[in-house]
Formats: structure tokens, C-alpha cells, sequence
């Protein structure tokens, strides 16, 4: 991540002596309302307060362990990173139609209010049923993920049909029927 991808702060000036005498109301200001701090002593700069979303994704961890969890009880394994855009992105490698694919869902800031994005490799460039950024359209439009019913393993289910349409798509050179919008 480079400087000019960090969003601009408003940092305030804070002394130690108000730090040490309200920390929790300082860090209450910074985790829910965004606000940033420079702590001064003796009058010179020493360190900052920044909510945590400026450097990790903004993703209830309760949700992400959880779904973790099935996942792995599934035999299912990501490699997580964290994206330069600070969304955590999961990497499956996965074997379709008796060849190897990486599968990417990308959880962005909000998560599960906002939907994930997937994408596949190796595809190519001229695949159907893709978004103008190559993201899979899996869910027909955004709306119809639903974050109380649609979770992970939900998506990367239906990542690997989308898969499978699209070999039978390569194959072919018709995209099969079936892979409408989701209403489950």
C-alpha cells in the first residue's frame, strides 16, 4: 500500500494529559466516529490514533472466524491476504471439470452487507456472464445477496457451477441454462 491510497485524516491535536485522563472516551471518538488524533507531550509530536480501518478491513470478525469455521469443516482451506485496498481476499484452488482453478472471493469493507466480488483464473478475456472488472456474475444483480442467508461456502458453491457452465460454454460455445440469478 503506498501513501496516496490512505484516506485522508483530520488529525486534531491531543495532548497526553487529556489521553490519560479519558482514554476510553478518546478511543470510543476514533473506533466509532473515524476521528484521528496526533498525542503531543511537552508540546512535541510522539504518536497517533487512527481507527483500525485504515490499515485492515472493515469486516465483523465474529462473521469471518465463523465462516472460516464451516469452511474448514468443509476441507475447505483459503489463503487470506489483505488487498492493497485493505479487503480481504480468500483463494481457493479448486478442481473443475478435472481441471485446476483458482477460485478469488474478495470481501470488501462491509462485509456481509456488502456483497462479495469472485473472480476465476485461468479464464479468457471473452467469458460470458462476467462484470465489466471480470468479476463472475454469479448473483444476477448485487441485491439479490441476501447477507442473512448467503455466506462463503454459498458463494464458492456456486463459483464452481459457474466454472462448470463455463467449460461447457468452451466446449460448446453455448452458455447452458441454469445459472440464473440466485433467489435461495
Amino acid at each position: 500500500m503506498n501513501i496516496k491510497e490512505l484516506p485522508m485524516l483530520d488529525f486534531k491535536p491531543l495532548s497526553m494529559m487529556d489521553l490519560r485522563s479519558s482514554p476510553g472516551d478518546i478511543l470510543d471518538r476514533v473506533s466509532r466516529s473515524g476521528e484521528a488524533f496526533i498525542i503531543e507531550k511537552n508540546g512535541e509530536q510522539k504518536a497517533c490514533l487512527v481507527p483500525i480501518s485504515v490499515f485492515f478491513p472493515d469486516i465483523k470478525k465474529d462473521r469471518l472466524f465463523e465462516e472460516l469455521e464451516e469452511l474448514h469443516k468443509k476441507g475447505r482451506d483459503p489463503k487470506l491476504q489483505i488487498s492493497e485496498s485493505r479487503d480481504v481476499e480468500m483463494s481457493f484452488l479448486e478442481d473443475i471439470s478435472s481441471k485446476k482453478v483458482t477460485i478469488k472471493i474478495v470481501l470488501p469493507h462491509g462485509y456481509p452487507n456488502a456483497a462479495p466480488k469472485i473472480y476465476a483464473d485461468p479464464i479468457s478475456d471473452d467469458a460470458p456472464h462476467r462484470w465489466q472488472d471480470g468479476s463472475l456474475c454469479i448473483l444476477g444483480a448485487m441485491a439479490n445477496w441476501n447477507p442473512g442467508k448467503h455466506n462463503i461456502a454459498f458463494v464458492l458453491d456456486l463459483s464452481r457451477k459457474w466454472m462448470d457452465h463455463y467449460y461447457k460454454w468452451k466446449s460448446t460455445g453455448k452458455w447452458p441454462s441454469g445459472m440464473e440469478p440466485v433467489d435461495e
